[in-house]
């Protein structure tokens, strides 16, 4: 899948699968909100404006009141690429996000998850 694909994916159709994977690892919901909102500064009801306008990626990260500061320190693998390697500004804020609820789904604390 070529990046601006990706990019034009709408995240009202990615967040019920980020929340899926985390709840079949006994996560809940509220959680992967909580994720999502560390990172990108929306606040909960930011968050659900986003995904009924039904935004791509792209404007999804675009419009986001401010990515998270310490999100430089998120680090590892995801998808066979090492997160802090990836060059492109959105296609790694994508793969923050992916990673993050990847460590949620594998069970590490929310507390830690959020750095």
């Amino acid at each position: 899948m070529t990046n601006e694909r990706v990019y034009k994916m709408a995240f009202s159709t990615v967040y019920p699968l980020l929340v899926q994977k985390a709840e079949r690892k006994g996560r809940i919901k509220s959680e992967v909100d909580a994720v999502i909102c560390w990172l990108t500064g929306y606040d909960d009801s930011g968050l659900q404006v986003q995904i009924v306008k039904n935004v791509d990626y792209e404007t999804f990260f675009n419009e986001a009141p401010q990515i998270n500061p310490n999100a430089a320190k998120i680090s590892g693998v995801i998808c066979g690429h090492r997160v802090e390697e990836i060059k492109d500004p959105l296609m790694q804020k994508i793969r923050w996000l992916d990673k993050l609820v990847d460590e949620l789904a594998k069970g590490k604390p929310v507390e830690k998850v959020l750095r």
